[in-house]
């Protein structure tokens, strides 16, 4: 049996997850925070940091829960496209709703043993040894994950061009943007290279690329489709959904994807009904009307063709048997600049100081995604995108001088802009607006400043980003084609209507096909 002092000379040489301060290094701390500690009060924090050292040992050892795999894989190969930024082949179940099925999954969403980057090369390493809850249901129903599609950097940006593996192409048109930061999911759709795909969207980012190259995507109602597994930008505006081709395969995919994960992302409602969305799509729009927000098709930004062809796409619908009618929202114009604050601010706290994953969470946080993350951040910030590297600087220095004054009041505001949103749909079943106020921007280019980058960059999210603020779902559809470029025409419904807006887009979409 060892003895008392055989086990304080085990204890000695165990290597502590936290290391005992010297006390000058608490001085600094506490002049640093200006908090004028007395030396004997800097001498009790010390000796009570050992105690606090051992529960920091504990929670070490402590097994902490992990994402299930559920299904054998092989890592795949990393892919010479802009489009695909790793291939691979992951087959999960042999029957169901997915069956034979392949999806491109974007890089900010873990797919265990299949390298994920996040378009950047802060993550450039990593492995991650779970599948996002998402993933898991996917394979659960049989479909095939064909690999990880480009994103852009950290997913911030709304042009296709800051990826680290270089820009995604638009598929109409090779020198003009895809759209971020879903671009190589709505590419390859575009391209017919992949059946469904998942996207991303905290300012736009599912229907931005999707409005760009044509396709169906659906940002849902917060909450509905669980964010487990996927590196978080800010966890009041996080949202995952499907991108598509068609209508009925959106509602196909958001059927697999939908639901209550278990308490492991607190935003969702426990034991929500999931409706076989599948199913519904076609049932028409007799007797719904349809809100078109004025403020949504008149603003700066806004090319007449493309509000033209959205307001003729929409009232088409009454030959469906709806109701078209203009209306007006008029907080909807100052939706973007209440979007900002919490946006860059909460960017800033969560992604990059919190390691894109933050803190205040009561979910599951992905431990390893965190520790690369933090690598990254630290040993080489100066790889972040320059649209990045400008929120940074800007939420710093916000930090420092007004503290989360300006993130509070957007959250504040962000209740009164659901509020109006909500008002309207009282009396309407769907709003809609252009997805985006132009057609497809050009990629940008050495020519151009950084003025003109960041115009590039983040000039079309007036009318997408207002929605991840109030988490209502939105959905992009092809309205047509101005100059040989697709314009998207966006759908929005109430919380958790989700059948309602996809009924509204098959509508639409078997007038524009001519079916």
């Amino acid at each position: 049996m060892a003895s008392s002092d055989d086990k304080k000379v085990a204890d000695l040489y165990k290597n502590p997850v936290v290391k005992l301060p010297h006390i000058n290094e608490l001085k600094e701390i506490d002049a640093e925070l200006r908090l004028k500690s007395s030396d004997e009060e800097i001498e009790f924090v010390h000796e009570h940091l050992k105690d606090v050292i051992k529960a920091y040992q504990r929670v070490n050892e402590l097994i902490e829960p992990q994402l299930p795999v559920k299904y054998p894989r092989t890592p795949g190969f990393k892919a010479d496209d802009d489009a695909w930024y790793w291939k691979c082949e992951v087959k999960g179940a042999s029957t169901g709703k997915l069956a034979g099925k392949t999806i491109g999954i974007k890089d900010n969403v873990a797919v265990a043993g299949v390298p994920m980057m996040n378009g950047s090369k802060i993550l450039e390493g990593y492995t991650p040894e779970f599948d996002a809850t998402i993933i898991t249901r996917i394979l659960d129903e049989g479909g095939i994950i064909a690999g990880k599609t480009v994103c852009e950097d950290m997913c911030f940006s709304g042009n296709s061009w800051t990826s680290s593996s270089g820009p995604v192409k638009n598929p109409f048109n090779n020198r003009l943007s895809a759209g971020g930061s879903s671009s190589g999911s709505a590419a390859l759709l575009a391209r017919k290279e992949i059946d469904l795909a998942i996207g991303g969207d905290q300012g736009g980012s599912i229907r931005i690329p999707s409005s760009w190259c044509g396709t169906v995507g659906l940002k849902p109602t917060f909450g509905l489709v669980p964010y487990t597994g996927i590196a978080s930008i800010e966890t009041t505006i996080d949202h995952t959904g499907p991108m598509t081709r068609t209508v009925k395969d959106c509602a196909l995919l958001l059927e697999v994807i939908a639901g209550y994960d278990e308490g492991r992302d607190p935003r969702q409602i426990p034991n929500i009904e999931i409706p076989s969305y599948s199913k519904l799509v076609d049932d028409g729009v007799k007797g719904l009307k349809i809100g078109l927000v004025k403020e949504g098709f008149s603003f700066k930004q806004m090319e007449e063709d493309v509000a033209k062809l959205v307001r003729e796409s929409a009232t088409k619908l009454t030959g469906a048997g709806a109701t078209v009618e203009d209306t007006s929202i008029p907080i909807h114009d100052d939706g973007l600049e209440i979007w900002t604050p919490a946006a860059f601010e909460g960017t800033y706290k969560c992604m990059v100081q919190g390691n894109g994953a933050g803190y205040h969470w009561k979910g599951h946080y992905p431990t390893s995604m965190q520790e690369a993350h933090a690598r990254g951040f630290a040993t080489r910030p100066h790889d972040m995108s320059f649209a990045l590297k400008l929120v940074v600087i800007i939420a710093e220095y916000i930090s420092k001088n007004y503290q989360n004054k300006f993130y509070a009041k957007s959250l504040n505001l962000t209740n009164v802009l659901t509020m109006a949103y909500d008002e309207a749909l009282k009396k309407y079943d769907v709003l809609i607006m252009p997805t985006l106020p132009m057609k497809p921007l050009p990629l940008p280019t050495e020519k151009d400043d950084l003025h003109e980058i960041i115009r590039l960059t983040f000039d079309m999210i007036k009318n997408t980003a207002p929605f991840d603020s109030t988490g209502h779902p939105a959905l992009s559809i092809n309205a047509g084609f101005s100059e040989g470029l697709p314009v998207g025409m966006m759908i929005i419904g109430k919380k958790f209507d989700e059948a309602t807006v996809l009924k509204v887009a098959r509508a639409f979409e078997k007038i524009r096909d001519g079916k």
